[in-house]
């Protein structure tokens, strides 16, 4: 049955001359009644379109009419041929062992992902969304293929997994879907083709990666589409954020000189209890009351340490520590606090568009809750210019602030924050600066992550001014972790120790230094 010649010209008016010959191409197969080399055409000729943007919604018709055809000249003919070495093999065949087996599985699944994605085009089925309807049908239509091929599948391939696989490739983000349903995994990476996973700690190389390039480019798009951004020569990095939360960074060629570059970080939806990371070994209970102690006596709290040290997770349980009657602001890049009060607003920067135009910042993001009557500002990470504003609001009674920042110990962290406050448009001298710092913000929280994956608060210290005369800034550490040497170098041995002191906030409040529960604390 021959496209329309109407047909025909308004879909190369929608998609391009340029596409002419492979349309002409798909033709002359339908002519000389080869409809499985022209189904495979126009499925090209379809998906190239539609990454180019153009509507080929006319040409729906049309290939559903083939696809009838196809199937009354008799259906599985007219398929890709699976290869004979994939056909059943008996308990004495040695086929399908090692890398043999790995590519028959591989082929198996890409003629059966062909045929399904081939289905969908013809029947009009959408192939981007993801909505429990659209999953239903689409699970259907390849259930019906695979149980009308089931003599081809070899004995040793598990439909089961073989329906998610395809599914995943099909709808999800392909090999990576089984990493970020497993609870246990962290972070997903992905160098070039190449898959790595963080569990527990540690970083495992996964079994399998992706097939080609173009399956990874396939996944990058399925990632940026839906939230509106862009990746290409031009811009090749892009920050993203997945449906469930989970933060996505890309890099693509030529600045990725290997291949795309994926990074997932996880948004987990558990939140650590103080029993949990006490149970966890990462924190001491005494280090627990302590923080529900400052939280609720509105002391500025700074939590900052390495990358993945385990700060967000810390900012969450110290966040929750807030009385249920207070407003909070919390104010990120990419959300993911979870805060167990209803009173709180959420605020999220905002990338700027094609244009480079209507960026919302941490700053300006900060300098608008000042205005919303907040009782405590609690902001992801301080990482610029917004550091001035912060201390600032804590200087001019914001208190009870939360945030955190990177450093690789808590001395560090003040060369850090100076270092941030220079980004502003304020020049201000060190003396000024540091003045800030020990006026704004009272206890430093440091967290580390070890090599075995452990993660644990090692430091807790009130920050004081220097001697008079002095600029420098005081660090009087309240706990702190004792880690005690071992054989076993993968193992790690130590415990949690109070020093003995007592912050000034307690001296200060005679209702404080007077009650025996809270001067066992820093026993």
């Amino acid at each position: 049955m021959p496209i329309r010649e109407k047909t025909l010209e308004e879909l190369l008016d929608r998609i391009g001359v340029q596409y002419r010959p492979r349309v002409r191409k798909a033709i002359g197969y339908e002519e000389e009644k080869a409809i499985g080399k022209a189904l495979t055409e126009w499925e090209e000729i379809v998906s190239d379109a539609r990454k180019d943007g153009k509507d080929v919604s006319v040409v729906q018709d049309h290939l559903k009419r083939l696809h009838q055809l196809w199937w009354q000249k008799g259906g599985p003919q007219g398929r890709e041929p699976l290869l004979e070495s994939s056909k059943r093999a008996g308990p004495s065949s040695e086929v399908g062992e090692g890398q043999d087996r790995d590519k028959m599985y591989a082929t198996l699944k890409k003629t059966f992902r062909t045929e399904l994605q081939n289905v969908c085009i013809a029947d009009g089925v959408d192939l981007v969304s993801r909505s429990d309807e659209n999953l239903l049908r689409i699970r259907s239509l390849l259930d019906e293929i695979i149980k009308e091929r089931l003599k081809e599948i070899p004995d040793w391939v598990k439909r089961k997994d073989l329906m998610e696989e395809i599914m995943n490739e099909v709808l999800g983000l392909g090999v990576l879907e089984e990493y970020l349903k497993d609870p246990k995994v962290n972070e997903v990476m992905i160098n070039g083709s190449d898959v790595y996973y963080e569990r527990e700690g540690r970083i495992f190389e996964a079994p399998r990666g992706f097939a080609s390039p173009d399956d990874v480019r396939q996944v990058i798009e399925r990632i940026i589409h839906p939230i509106g951004r862009w990746v290409d020569e031009s811009s090749p990095l892009v920050d993203g954020r997945l449906p469930d939360g989970s933060r996505v960074n890309i890099v693509v060629p030529p600045i990725a000189l290997d291949g795309p570059v994926i990074t997932i970080r996880k948004f987990s939806r558990s939140i650590f209890s103080a029993d949990a990371l006490i149970e966890n070994h990462s924190i001491s209970r005494q280090m627990a009351e302590f923080f529900g102690l400052i939280v609720v006596h509105r002391l500025n709290v700074m939590i900052t340490g390495r990358t993945s040290s385990g700060k967000t997770s810390l900012l969450n349980l110290i966040s929750n520590f807030i009385p249920s009657g207070e407003r909070i602001v919390t104010i990120e890049e990419m959300a993911e606090l979870q805060l167990r009060q209803r009173h709180v607003v959420r605020l999220e920067t905002r990338a700027p568009n094609v244009q480079g135009k209507g960026e919302i910042t941490v700053r300006i993001l900060f300098r608008n809750a000042l205005h919303m009557r907040p009782d405590r500002i609690i902001v992801g990470e301080c990482r610029g210019a917004e550091t001035l504003d912060m201390l600032q609001a804590m200087n001019t009674g914001h208190d009870g602030s939360i945030s955190t920042a990177h450093s690789n110990s808590p001395r560090d962290l003040f060369a850090r924050l100076e270092a941030m406050i220079g980004m502003s448009d304020l020049p201000l001298n060190s003396r000024t600066v540091r003045k800030q710092i020990t006026s704004g913000i009272d206890i430093v929280v440091y967290c580390t992550r070890y090599p075995d994956g452990q993660r644990k608060v090692t430091s807790v210290c009130e920050v004081q001014e220097g001697n008079e005369g002095d600029e420098d800034i005081e660090l009087r550490e309240i706990y702190r972790f004792d880690r005690l040497s071992s054989r076993d170098a993968d193992r790690l041995e130590g415990g949690f120790l109070a020093t003995g002191f007592v912050p000034s906030f307690v001296k200060e409040n005679p209702d404080l230094d007077e009650d025996p529960a809270v001067q066992a604390l820093f026993s």
